[in-house]
């Protein structure tokens, strides 16, 4: 079951992958009746659902957790609310990708964390370092890393806009 758990646990980032670099596929995909970024939240919402269960088919609980797990997962995911709060989902369901105006944000945490969506997926998986094992951990942490290193090569000025 290891490697159904490890295919599981990667599943959203080759989507993310081919809709950051081949917008168009996907919005041609939606057509006029469905908008890009309200699609692509549903599918990421139903590929995270599969991520989690096949975490949590692996983990192991045990309670109380580690004094470490309180402030990453609260960090962690308060940089992941702070993100939708000032984003909103067509910002981060790559909106920009799809040609829509999206303001570039200065405000905390961005200017001070680098792609803090994911650090604070990165934080909070991390914070389940005694229940996940550690290779899932790895796996998912390699995955945000990845999608970090692709979209760090957007430039902010020229930002790609799908053809008509």
């Amino acid at each position: 079951m290891g490697i159904i758990a490890g295919i599981g646990v990667l599943l959203p980032f080759p989507f993310y992958y081919v809709l950051w670099t081949r917008p168009q596929l996907w919005a041609n995909f939606c057509g006029k009746w469905r908008e890009p970024c309200k699609l692509m939240a549903r599918v990421s919402i139903f590929l995270k659902l599969l991520q989690f269960l096949s975490i949590l088919h692996v983990s192991s609980f045990s309670w109380p957790p580690p004094l470490y797990f309180w402030p990453l997962m609260a960090f962690g995911q308060f940089l992941n609310f702070r993100v939708y709060q000032l984003l909103g989902e067509s910002g981060v369901y790559y909106g920009v990708r799809f040609g829509k105006n999206i303001p570039w944000v200065t405000e905390f945490p961005f200017g001070y964390i680098r792609d803090p969506q994911y650090v604070g997926s990165i934080l909070s998986i991390f914070a389940c370092l005694s229940w996940v094992p550690l290779q899932y951990i790895l796996l998912l942490t390699l995955g945000y890393v990845f999608m970090m290193q692709v979209e760090s090569k957007e430039d902010p000025t020229t930002r790609a806009k799908p053809q008509s």
